[in-house]
């Protein structure tokens, strides 16, 4: 494993490690002299100018800290919270790096020692741990399923490491391998393991391409990451794919995002994604102190550069709570204007109709519908409660207006209801079934 995706599995859990350890009792705020301020200083530099992925950055970084140290203005600061503070700021307005950050934090200094110096059995139990729990949480997978009109959902919150996650992986990928679209919710999904993303991407694709690069400076290296040769089961490549993003869209998932919108391969619809491009390192300063360093940055091979900082822009943009529906019309829209066979095309203009009640739904007054109550053959209709129900031969469904005079029935997704009207009376009451087969049965009552 490169030295770029073990910090990328590993970070998250030193990130709730911090967050966990800020909400609990502070730590005790010893006072610095000159000499432990020069200290930290020096080795902030070291490593900044030995990790940052900008190297002209880090040292204005330098520079800039060792301004402020010769001038004084650390001199007032011997808190070591106070001067932790005002150091991450200098970084930070020097860099304009929202990753960047040094905190005074002894706590977890210490248990990150302790993470480093276990022993191989202690570190087996810790894995063993965390497999358990990322196996009961199906390594973030949610749901997969196939919608009406042959288009496949899946939403995962996570990119697992496929070493343990990529079976689930392979599993969601081939239960959705022949649907004509496929959606791709990612509103929830904060990124995770790049190989993740290959194994995943590489379902879109029939031939080999290029997804994204990962420099590292301090290494000068770049991992290149391709589509992979060989993926178990069928591919979904000629499907149509659409990409739901929010503002928490973060990290990973906003890599797979904008590898798959550079290559024009999906449509994103949704908000623009939170703008995190660079893998962060977490190490310890002086013991006590606690310093972030970005020390890699994606390099997308369309665009040469990435998200880092400004997201990626959806192609439809939408409130994230509605982008499901847009997406879901959207790709049935796409396929029923391709499509050649009539029966298809009817199926298509079934859900397009559903899809349109759903989202403005009519509403149609008392007195029009106690006007549809009546014997229509073997078919009734009552009004009861401020509602009409439909009954045939046996049980008796709730009918949802989707106009005026087009009805839903609950419970019963093939059919629905429509009312022909003539002199402000119901005359016939058709049946409608989602193959495109029309039942008239005129009012007998």
């Amino acid at each position: 494993m490169s030295k770029i995706i073990r910090w990328i599995v590993i970070i998250g859990a030193i990130l709730a490690l911090w967050v966990s350890l800020a909400l609990g009792q502070e730590p005790a705020a010893p006072t610095l002299d000159p000499a432990r301020k020069q200290a930290v200083i020096e080795e902030i530099a070291t490593l900044m100018n030995k990790n940052y992925i900008f190297a002209e950055t880090a040292k204005k970084m330098e520079e800039a800290l060792r301004a402020r140290l010769k001038n004084g203005d650390f001199d007032k600061l011997n808190a070591a919270p106070a001067f932790a503070q005002e150091v991450s700021r200098t970084l930070s307005e020097v860099s304009r790096d929202g990753h960047i950050g040094f905190t005074f934090n002894p706590a977890l200094a210490e248990d990150m020692r302790r993470l480093d110096g276990q022993s191989e059995e202690e570190a087996k139990k810790v894995r063993e741990r965390r497999l358990r729990e990322a196996r009961r949480n199906n390594f973030g997978f949610r749901k997969v399923e196939r919608l009406p009109g042959n288009i496949g959902y899946v939403d995962f919150r996570s990119f697992a490491s496929p070493d343990q996650a990529g079976p689930t992986a392979v599993a969601a990928m081939n239960f959705l391998a022949y649907c004509d679209a496929i959606i791709v919710d990612l509103r929830q999904n904060g990124g995770g393991d790049p190989a993740q993303i290959q194994l995943i991407s590489t379902y879109f694709f029939d031939e080999p391409v290029h997804l994204n690069d990962l420099y590292a400076r301090a290494e000068d290296r770049t991992d290149n990451y391709w589509t992979l040769p060989y993926v178990p089961g069928p591919k979904a490549a000629d499907a149509d794919l659409y990409i739901l993003t929010s503002a928490r869209t973060f990290s990973g998932a906003e890599e797979f995002t904008y590898n798959m919108k550079n290559l024009k391969r999906a449509t994103v619809i949704g908000e623009t994604t939170g703008g995190g491009a660079h893998p962060t390192g977490t190490r310890i300063v002086q013991r006590d102190f606690i310093l972030r360093v970005p020390f890699a940055r994606a390099i997308n091979p369309v665009s040469k550069t990435n998200w880092e900082g400004t997201g990626v822009a959806p192609d439809i943009a939408c409130p994230a709570a509605e982008a499901f529906d847009k997406a879901y019309a959207m790709a049935v829209e796409k396929l029923a204007a391709k499509a050649a066979d009539p029966e298809r095309r009817a199926e298509y203009e079934w859900i397009l109709t559903g899809e349109k009640a759903k989202q403005s739904p009519p509403r149609v007054d008392e007195k029009t519908l106690r006007t549809y109550a009546g014997v229509y053959g073997e078919r009734k209709v009552t009004f009861e409660n401020g509602t009409l129900y439909y009954q045939r031969t046996g049980p008796k469904y709730r009918l949802i207006p989707m106009s005026g005079t087009l009805f839903a029935v609950e419970g019963l997704d093939y059919f629905r209801v429509e009312f022909a009207v003539k002199d402000g009376k119901a005359v016939v009451l058709v049946g409608l079934y989602d193959d495109g087969r029309r039942e008239p049965s005129p009012r007998t009552k």
